[in-house]
């Protein structure tokens, strides 16, 4: 029974590593297809990135924002992307659910682990875990589970222009509104427009 649990451990983790480093998708194709292109608009030749936290629902919000700037900018190209997350939540994202797993095979199989560890009699906190077992298993899956919710959440909704920051959800903490969104792109490009043909005057 013992090697049923110790089984099943191991192929969790190893699916863990595999979606967290394999299976590296976050968008579907709607999502990742880049805006048509036409010969000729305002937007033509620009890039607009929209990079989101995906965990949330902000992935409706980044469609309707992508649609509406398509519309108002002729031409632009709007791409949508992950906003990533700090290096610590992104490890403690992976260690987590490997906690979850290796305190379920310990209560489960605990006494005869410890005996292949060396240990004659397990430590006294195995017992403490062992009395309420059902307890201890659901809070660590539900308390694993919340704190896993919280290390995927960036919070993030940041909008570039060719690359140049235009808005940030982290720094304003709120939603930029479609007028002001609108009105930011469009003086980012009215600036690019000038400085390219002030330049284009000087030679």
């Amino acid at each position: 029974m013992l090697f049923i649990f110790i089984y099943i451990y191991v192929f969790v983790c190893a699916y863990i590593l595999y979606k967290k480093f394999v299976n590296v998708s976050e968008f579907d194709d709607e999502m990742q297809k880049p805006s048509s292109s036409i010969a000729s608009g305002i937007g033509v030749g620009h890039v607009i990135s929209i990079s989101f936290c995906t965990s949330y629902s902000y992935r409706g919000h980044a469609m309707t924002t992508k649609h509406m700037l398509e519309e108002a900018f002729p031409g632009i190209t709007v791409t949508l992307a992950n906003h990533p997350r700090p290096l610590l939540k992104r490890l403690m994202g992976i260690v987590i659910p490997i906690l979850q797993g290796g305190v379920i095979v310990i209560i489960m199989g605990g006494e005869q682990i410890f005996q292949k560890l060396g240990y004659m009699k397990p430590p006294p906190w195995y017992y403490s875990l062992r009395a309420n077992r059902h307890g201890t298993i659901i809070t660590t899956w539900f308390l694993g589970n919340y704190i896993k919710s919280c290390l995927k959440n960036s919070g993030a909704f940041e909008v570039f222009c060719d690359g140049e920051l235009v808005f940030s959800k982290l720094m304003e903490q709120r939603f930029p509104g479609e007028f002001e969104l609108r009105e930011l792109v469009s003086r980012k490009l009215y600036n690019l427009r000038n400085s390219e043909g002030f330049s284009g005057g000087l030679w």
